[in-house]
């Protein structure tokens, strides 16, 4: 009986609470009131966060607020991430029960100046969350009354200044997260000491430069899980610790700090519960401990970027828990198989191996194939020789394998089909590709730079979701194999091949291309009109090839085109007219993020070029980040005849215009001074005539010219840019035997008096044989009627007399006339 009567007292208890709790579920009046005027302080709401936050509503529903379910005082006002505009209203003093408080990422419009008093009176609160809000003031010292804090984060704001030492207040802070403000610094940590509860640390990018005794102040906090100190400017990390009490230590970054030590004199090697070690970029230096190989928790080891001064002969083998091993450009020098050989066999945890520029020699070794869990291997830009082993292409999870920049020879394997991301370029590789080469979730494979020979397989065209496909500089040839539709495809290039054939008509089905580079082959026929479909195409690069016909107007309909590359073909017929439908190419076009994404497609790989541009002084190469800035066209070394249509002019944000070696004529546009970036201009050997347009010397920009061998006539246009450039190379004007003035020394004034003058006296000989003419054929017609009068005496007389006074006046004004002409 007793036991039912508990049992019914029990339910009624519980029952009771349930009715309590439903009955003060709606929020307090007040207390909505001060949400809603902290709503009215809020300009814009972009995500329509605060859309159900209404005046007849029962704010415990509203999005954001939660209640407490027995008080229905509001307890938690979660704001996150929803992008408000406005200001932080001290209507939220009015929660006097709030717990919990969330505003990060939000009031992104303009800079805070302080922080709002009341937030130093919310004593009640254990959770506050101010991250990525820009406020631009100090740190003031309120945030040290609220001591019933178990979370504080102010990550990625714009405070500057001390830290001021009331943080010490916080005795019952777990989480203390300060990484990355603007400008703050710490002179004293000795208040951190006070933290008896504290797990989570992160002072990233706080100047710690004058603080020597982190360690021993870090020692006093047992309950430490996680020390995040990356970017402190720390002086050093071989302080001594004679008793470590960090026992429950998970995660300790000390990266981005110049230690200028060695590696194993730092404090931290005996802590065996560390997880993840990261000491990116802290300039340790030689042998790396044996005490490593003891720390079996360890999951994750960054030592890279470290000045390649280490050198590791710790064997890994027991570290059956690890995962990530990152040694790129930390190490001095080693052997291959021998790092391999070092590495955990317990178990198939480790799935990422990067050990990229390091001098490592040898062999890669058949026991790779062992670590069956490997997902990603960087082993690039090293000396590592000989063939890729069979084994590597029965790794069952492979994703990424970089081994570009070595010395590899032979054949490539048959790669397991796993793999998304191959990079094998600039080694010594040789002979065909595998009949099932590829696979069908390749999305990036580099291969340019070997010895490759051979037609293609079609199975490289196996994967829709290939993005970046680089063939270049190999001795492939015969012709491309027909792919089927890659709409995913962004860079092809398959340029310094020997590859045959007629313009791939599979292309048309990539409309996300952005880098064509089909140069250096033996392709011929015309261009497709369909090519200014591709309307996110950025780069064309077609020179050097057999390519005929006429440039297709259509190409005038890539706005996004950046560069434009048709050299050395058998191009002819005239150049298109609409030129300013290239926006890309002029200042007006509005850059934006999504117009240089596709360069995170690069990122990783070994090739350090992906642009050359060939100008009159050499090659010019532009890597992965060059690229986005070259906007050029380069028609050079072609048949292309008639004008230089004026539209080309609009291209305002042009660098490189070449159109040298063509049969172009007629005269210079007149405003070429208004493609004001160009940096190099060559429009040398064609026919050009005329005068040399004055606005030449607007281009202040200008690097180099050549204007040679065409038919220009008069003075060249001054200019302090023209004037050094032929300074630094005469021959620019050479072969345009009309022009004159400086700098050449051919005199435009005498040129002009002496061609005025022969001008006068071809019109004076002119006037003078008309007159010559009109009284030879006078005196002829007159002779004839003065035979006829000779023949009467009584006439013959008076008429001499008057005849000689007449030829006489006559020839004498005639004289005189030819002389003032």
């Amino acid at each position: 009986m007793r036991h039912k009567g508990a049992k019914v007292l029990l339910l009624c208890i519980t029952c009771s609470f349930f009715f309590l709790g439903g009955m003060a579920k709606n929020c307090i009046l007040h207390e909505r009131d001060a949400l809603l005027t902290f709503k009215h302080g809020i300009t814009n709401d972009t995500e329509n966060t605060l859309a159900s936050w209404q005046l007849h509503q029962d704010c415990c529903r509203w999005k954001g607020v939660t209640c407490s379910n027995f008080t229905g005082h509001v307890v938690k006002l979660d704001l996150r991430d929803a992008e408000l505009l406005g200001q932080i209203i001290s209507s939220l003093l009015s929660l006097e029960y709030l717990e919990y408080l969330d505003l990060s990422t939000n009031f992104q419009d303009r800079p805070i100046q302080r922080v709002p008093e009341f937030l130093g009176l919310k004593k009640n609160l254990r959770h506050l969350d101010l991250s990525y809000v820009p406020f631009s003031c100090t740190v003031p010292p309120l945030f040290g009354n609220l001591t019933k804090l178990e979370y504080l984060s102010l990550r990625n704001t714009s405070f500057f200044g001390r830290l001021p030492p009331q943080f010490g207040n916080l005795s019952n802070l777990q989480c203390i997260d300060l990484g990355w403000m603007q400008n703050p610094f710490l002179t004293d940590i000795s208040w951190m000491a006070n933290l008896h509860f504290l797990e989570s640390m992160d002072l990233s990018n706080i100047n710690l430069s004058t603080i020597v005794d982190f360690p021993l102040v870090a020692n006093m906090i047992p309950t430490l899980k996680y020390i995040r100190l990356r970017n402190c400017s720390l002086p050093s990390a071989n302080q001594s610790v004679p008793h470590l009490n960090l026992t429950t230590l998970e995660e300790l970054d000390l990266s981005q700090n110049y230690f200028g030590h060695s590696f194993g004199s730092c404090w931290f090697w005996n802590i065996t519960s560390i997880k993840k070690l990261d000491l990116y970029s802290s300039y340790l230096g030689g042998d790396i401990p044996h005490a490593l190989g003891r720390m079996v928790s360890l999951q994750r080891i960054d030592f890279s970027n470290n000045g390649n001064a280490a050198t590791m002969t710790v064997d890994l083998k027991n570290l059956c828990e690890l995962q990530i091993l990152w040694l790129d450009s930390c190490l001095s020098s080693g052997n291959i198989t021998q790092l391999v050989e070092k590495l955990p066999r317990c178990s198939s945890k480790l799935f990422s191996l990067s050990s990229s520029s390091n001098n490592l020699t040898g062999v890669l070794p058949n026991i790779m194939g062992h670590l069956t869990g490997l997902d990603y291997i960087d082993l690039s830009d090293n000396r590592i020789s000989g063939p890729i082993p069979p084994e590597v292409g029965k790794l069952p999870v492979l994703g990424g394998l970089y081994l570009g920049s070595n010395q590899l020879s032979g054949q490539i394997p048959l790669l397991p089909t796993s793999i998304t991301i191959l990079d094998i370029s600039m080694n010594y590789l040789s002979g065909h590709l595998p009949l099932k080469f590829g696979g069908p979730n390749l999305v990036i494979v580099s291969l340019s730079s070997n010895f490759i020979e051979g037609e293609l397989p079609e199975s490289i065209c196996e994967s829709q979701d290939m993005q970046f496909l680089d063939l270049s500089n190999n001795l492939f040839q015969g012709e491309l194999p027909v792919c089927s539709c890659m709409q995913y495809m962004s860079f092809l290039l398959l340029s310094n091949n020997s590859f045959s054939g007629v313009f791939p008509s599979w292309i048309q089905c990539m409309p996300s291309m952005v880098f064509l580079d089909l140069s250096w082959n033996k392709l011929h026929g015309t261009l497709p009109r369909w090519i200014g479909d591709m309307e996110k195409l950025h780069f064309l690069q077609l020179s050097y090839n057999m390519f005929s016909g006429d440039i297709p107007e259509s190409i005038m309909d890539l706005r996004a085109l950046q560069y434009l590359n048709l050299a050395s073909n058998n191009i002819s017929g005239l150049m298109p007219v609409y030129w300013s439908k290239l926006v890309a190419m002029t200042q007006k076009y509005p850059v934006g993020p999504e117009d240089d994404s596709y360069i995170s497609l690069l990122i990783g790989l070994s090739r350090q070029e992906i642009l050359s541009v060939v100008m009159m002084h050499g090659v010019f190469r532009y890597g992965p980040n060059g690229i986005v800035s070259m906007v050029g066209i380069d028609l050079s070394l072609n048949y292309i005849t008639g004008e230089i249509p004026d539209q080309i002019t609009t291209l305002d944000r042009l660098l490189d215009l070449n159109l040298s070696c063509n049969q172009l004529s007629g005269k210079i546009p007149e405003n070429i001074g208004s493609m004001k970036s160009l940096e190099w201009l060559d429009l040398s050997r064609n026919n050009l005539s005329s005068e040399i347009p004055p606005s030449l010397s607007d281009l202040t920009y200008l690097s180099s010219l050549d204007m040679s061998y065409n038919n220009l006539t008069g003075p060249i246009p001054s200019g302090r840019q023209l004037d050094t450039l032929y300074s630094g190379n005469p021959s620019i004007y050479e072969g345009d035997s009309g022009l004159c003035g400086p700098p050449l020394g051919r005199n435009c004034t005498g040129r002009n008096s002496d061609e005025s003058g022969n001008e006068i006296r071809s019109e004076n000989d002119s006037k003078l044989f008309f007159y010559f003419g009109l009284g030879s054929g006078f005196i002829v017609g007159l002779w004839v009627v003065f035979c006829v009068l000779l023949s009467k005496k009584t006439w013959r007389v008076g008429l001499l007399d008057q005849l000689y006074v007449f030829l006489a006046v006559t020839w004498g004004r005639v004289a005189r006339q030819g002389t003032t002409d």
